[in-house]
């Protein structure tokens, strides 16, 4: 599903913020990306759905190598990849339900169904009544929830996720853990990047650990609860 060849990627010619990354991530795999700030975990994330050019390496994605991508062909790769960004990128003069009803919009649905898919996943979330509130008056938690909603209406086939945990309370991080899992048992390839040990030591999945831009541990972890 997700895979990297030898990935580097150079943003000042003397620090690479990435180096010789290869990896795999099958289909329907859940995958925490672990390490300190300024490790990669972002820089990673954005080479998924192509925000970011390698300078040497090739980035395959659900089958097709992003590396060869024109522009014109990005939008139609980024259809089945859901992201939640690290500072939600919300529409702050927008309604909850005109921030989530654009990932849609986009795609060419018709109003009718856009309505009813938007109530349908903010109803999974737990926040169906603050679908016409501003984002402006919602807190950390519920405004993280209308990033996972946009993310989650279309059903992607890849969720993308930069620190989804971050500033929220335990109650909050195990519910935003829990939506992120029922989306993986149904089937959608999950990544998060966190430097949250306790959202993961906690979750019992794969962990790829990065450092100085490097891989430096890879493997299925399962830690005592």
């Amino acid at each position: 599903m997700i895979e990297m060849h030898n990935v580097t990627v150079h943003y000042q010619k003397d620090a690479p913020a990435l180096s010789g990354i290869t990896f795999k991530i099958p289909k329907g795999d859940f995958v925490f990306l672990t390490g300190p700030s300024g490790a990669g975990k972002s820089t990673l994330l954005k080479l998924v759905y192509g925000a970011v050019r390698p300078a040497i390496g090739h980035v395959v994605v659900d089958g097709q190598n992003v590396t060869r991508m024109t522009r014109r062909q990005l939008p139609f790769l980024r259809r089945n990849i859901g992201v939640v960004f690290q500072d939600f990128k919300l529409l702050p003069s927008r309604s909850v339900y005109d921030n989530v009803a654009i990932t849609l919009e986009v795609l060419g649905w018709e109003k009718r169904d856009i309505g009813k898919k938007v109530y349908h996943v903010l109803k999974q979330l737990g926040i169906e009544h603050k679908i016409d509130a501003s984002p402006q008056r919602l807190s950390g938690g519920e405004q993280q929830r209308v990033a996972l909603a946009r993310a989650l209406v279309n059903e992607p086939r890849i969720l993308l996720a930069d620190e989804p945990t971050g500033n929220l309370d335990d109650n909050n991080k195990d519910q935003i853990l829990r939506i992120f899992k029922e989306a993986n048992i149904r089937g959608t390839t999950v990544v998060i990047a966190s430097h949250d040990k306790r959202v993961v030591h906690y979750s019992h999945h794969r962990i790829i650990h990065l450092e100085k831009g490097r891989i430096k541990e890879s493997q299925d972890v399962a830690f005592p609860a």
